[in-house]
């Protein structure tokens, strides 16, 4: 198999679970569970998508500026900053740590 033949085979896939997931009758849908369940991983997927994002890079994992400007967002978050502002913080932290050289 190729790489365009899975490509369009993933394409083919996507599209059919989309079309099935308007034949799911809304009753099911707006039940307690699977709202929960729909709010839970989109949590969880936003979060894998942060951590790979910040330690990896290719198959290893790196530490470097980015963990501590993900520390000062996570902080900022937590006391309800502004989003430009915790976005701005983190990037100064990581700049600044690479501008020092504390962190490559």
């Amino acid at each position: 198999m190729t790489l365009w033949n899975a490509v369009l085979l993933a394409s083919i896939i996507c599209v059919a679970l989309k079309t099935l997931g308007y034949l799911v009758p809304p009753k099911v849908l707006e039940a307690p569970r699977p709202a929960r369940i729909a709010d839970l991983l989109t949590v969880a997927l936003l979060s894998a998508l942060v951590a790979v994002q910040t330690l990896g890079a290719g198959q290893a994992i790196i530490v470097d500026a980015r963990i501590p400007a993900l520390i000062v967002a996570a902080a900022l978050l937590l006391v309800r900053a502004p989003f430009l502002v915790v976005v701005a913080a983190a990037a100064l932290v990581a700049a600044l740590l690479r501008l020092w050289g504390w962190a490559a």
